[in-house]
Formats: C-alpha cells, structure tokens, sequence
C-alpha cells in the first residue's frame, strides 16, 4: 500500500521538479539577452554622453550558443511568414514592455516557444506514462496539457513582467504630471521638461522614467511632438498617457496654457486614483464575508458552546 502511494507523489514531485526547470530555463534565456541589451544601451549612453567605463573582458557563458541557435530559429520562423503581423507586433509590445527595444529578443521569445512546445509534451509523456501509469485517452491529455503549457510558458511570464511594468508607469503618471508642470512653470519647454522629469523620477519610478527617456530622445532626433506623444500612448497602452497625448495636442493646437492643462490632468488623475482606492475599500467587507465564516466564526463558536457541549456530554456520560 505505502509502495504504491509513493509512486504518485513521486511522479508529481518530478513533475514538479520539471516544470520549474523549463520556467528557470526560460528566464534565464530571457534574463541574459535582457543583460545584453542593457549593456548595450549603457555603452551607448557612454558615448552619446561622453566618458569611459572599464569592462571586463569576460568570455562568453557556456548557454551563448544555444541562446544564438534559438535566437536565429525564432527569427527564421518570424520572418517565414508562418506569423501574422498582428501577432508579431503583439509579441514586440510585449518584449518592449519587459526591456527589448527595436524588436531585440522576438527571435528567441518564438524560438523559446517553439522548443518548449516540442519538449514539455515528451517530457509530460514520459512521467504520466511511467510515474502515473496513464494510459490511452488520459495519457493524449496530459501530452497536450504539456504541449500547449509549455507554448504559453514564455508568453506567461512575459505578460506578468510587462504588467508589472504597466502597473508602475501608471502609478507614477501624476507625480510626474506635478513635476513637469513645475518645470513648464520655471521656464523649461516641452521637450526639455520631459527630459528633466525623466531624469529626476528614475530613483522614484525607473519604469516610468524609461519610457519618458525614449520619448526625450524621440524629440532630440526631431520628432514631432503629437507623433511622439502618440507613441508614447500607443507603446503602453495606458489610458492616462493616452490622455496626456491628447491634453498636449490640444494645447498645442488652440494656445491654451499648458501648465493649467497639465495641472488639470494631474488633479483628475489623483481624484480617479481616489475613486479607486474607495471601491477597493467598498469590497473589502464582501471580500471578507467567507474568510470570517470559515476561519472566524468557527472558534467563536467553539469558545461560547464548548463548555456548554462539554458539560452536556459529561452529563450524559454519568447517566450511562
């Protein structure tokens, strides 16, 4: 009997075991080329700003050439036609959102997918075949269920990083608003407050000032100003930077004051954040209807009728 149970719990510790395995090897796919790209981006801000930096020189790491064969399967895939535009520019979205600018890292995102796609439903076959004992119709299941969790691995933990990201740029908006609205206020233009602005929120909120940076070295190349705007809201798909977009544009069509706009905007930002936290606050008691029946009212119970249940027994017992 113990033989026998101890074949399952085996067969879901492996399982287990796997899993996590592929997530790690996926995260450090992700994680290097992020790596990459970061160094990269700090080399060129060294010589867009002047100074220098002593790099070790450090050879490559032993997984370079198997995250290189990925990379260029994925770009194979990508540009064979197989994928749709649509879903190719879901894909850059949401590797922009994580930290891969200009479409660096889709090739290893598709060819990350591809490999677990291929791998996760072996591997899934394997232990449900010999450490579950699955057989038939079950065991088509469980390979599929491997299949298709290993194709969304990738995309899974892409889109919870990216909406981490989103969550810290819109939190940070109406700071940000305060800030260039006093910069509007000492004098600075557009194109430089935005720059300050980003410059002096990167301690505070380093998601926000990264797509604020991008956006200031739009407008250094000589972008148009809605154009850039527009991109900003496009490339995170927030409704408030959408919004700021659209208050500037404005601004800058009819000459209305810029900086009485921008305060505007922060103030209705921080009244909705407001609106927010108090529907949150509205459902707490709903929320906490179930924990209160299961946990709470169960000791109340037990400390005001236990005696009573207690004695009731007691007397029983000595009738008998």
């Amino acid at each position: 009997m113990s033989s026998s149970s101890s074949v399952p719990i085996f067969g879901i510790l492996l399982l287990i075991v796997l899993f996590f395995a592929l997530l790690a090897a996926v995260g450090f796919m992700l994680t290097y080329e992020l790596g990459r790209t970061a160094k990269l981006t700090r080399r060129l801000d060294l010589v867009t700003h002047g100074g220098q930096e002593e790099l070790p020189e450090q050879g490559a790491p032993p997984g370079a050439l198997l995250l290189r064969v990925i990379s260029a399967f994925g770009m194979g895939v990508a540009r064979s036609g197989l994928l749709s535009r649509k879903t190719l520019a879901q894909m850059t979205a949401t590797l922009e959102g994580i930290g891969f600018k200009g479409g660096k890292g889709l090739g290893l995102f598709i060819g990350a997918k591809i490999l677990l796609a291929l791998i996760s439903p072996v591997i899934t076959f394997i232990v449900a075949q010999h450490a579950f004992g699955m057989s038939g119709m079950w065991l088509i299941i469980a390979t599929a269920a491997g299949a298709i969790g290993g194709m969304l691995a990738p995309e899974t933990i892409a889109t919870n990083i990216r909406t981490k990201h989103l969550e810290k740029v819109a939190a940070g908006v109406p700071d940000a608003l305060d800030m260039l609205v006093i910069c509007s206020d000492a004098g600075l233009a557009l194109e430089a407050g935005i720059g300050r602005v980003a410059q002096e929120i990167a301690g505070l909120n380093p998601a926000l000032a990264m797509e604020l940076q991008q956006t200031s070295h739009e407008l250094q190349i000589g972008s148009d100003m809605r154009h850039a705007m527009d991109s900003l809201g496009d490339r995170t798909g927030l409704d408030t930077l959408k919004r700021l977009a659209t208050t500037l544009a404005q601004s800058l069509q009819y000459g209305t004051p810029l900086t009485q706009a921008l305060r505007t905007l922060s103030a209705e930002l921080r009244a909705e954040a407001l609106v927010k936290f108090e529907e949150r606050a509205g459902r707490l008691p709903t929320l906490m209807t179930m924990p209160m029946i299961l946990f709470i009212l169960p000791c109340v119970f037990l400390v005001v009728a236990g005696p009573a249940i207690i004695n009731v027994m007691a007397t029983l017992h000595g009738q008998k």
